[in-house]
């Protein structure tokens, strides 16, 4: 059936509240036709549910509806606490969303010691992480990257997104050995300090 094009906000939002999944505007542009402006149509649904219960957000490059974040406290119900993250997949976690894409060796260059197979593997049953092919060196060894599901949960509209070590530094999340970490990160480092590392964190994994 073809879709009325002087009516496109009606269509996107009927594609969008009927999918079990964020869309892309290709996805979206499947469903409702070429001939629609499907940009222009989720400006329009974004301002006319800004303030309302739900609202139209951008992951990445992927679009859905979510409750609004100031009534979410009204949908939780009490539950199973998650398992926490140990410090090892934390810290692997912010190194991929920082540096990706990202191969083990140079996760565990940044870290100063090794990762086990099962950080990752934890990382990616929470499809915050995902492979990201391989890359064309000696080896082709494989790379990592976050997921659109990472932006979600977290609440990133894209990496961009990301705090600074100033934001982290202000906010108190660092400790010293935290904010040589992240500093060493930024820079690309490898692995100075490398042994007090192993020395504090050798059962991180």
């Amino acid at each position: 059936m073809t879709i009325d094009p002087d009516d496109p906000v009606r269509a996107v939002e009927a594609v969008l509240f009927a999918a079990e999944e964020p869309l892309t505007i290709d996805m979206i542009r499947a469903h409702v036709g070429e001939e629609i402006d499907v940009r222009r149509a989720l400006d329009r649904i974004a301002e006319d549910y800004a303030g309302r219960g739900i609202e139209l957000v951008r992951r990445g490059d992927r679009w859905h509806f979510q409750t609004a974040g100031d009534l979410a406290h009204l949908l939780r119900r009490d539950r199973e606490e998650p398992r926490k993250l140990s410090r090892a997949a934390i810290e692997t976690l912010a190194i991929t969303a920082y540096h990706e894409p990202v191969t083990r060796a140079e996760i565990e260059a940044i870290r100063g010691v090794q990762i086990s197979k099962g950080t990752l593997d934890v990382l990616m049953e929470a499809g915050w992480v995902r492979p990201a092919g391989r890359r064309e060196t000696p080896g082709r060894p494989l790379t990592f990257a976050t997921t659109p599901e990472f932006l979600t949960h977290f609440g990133l509209a894209s990496r961009r997104d990301l705090p600074g070590i100033d934001d982290l530094r202000a906010a108190g999340l660092l400790d010293p050995i935290d904010l040589a970490m992240a500093e060493l990160s930024v820079a690309g480092g490898t692995d100075e300090g490398g042994e007090e590392q192993v020395e504090n964190d050798g059962d991180r994994d």
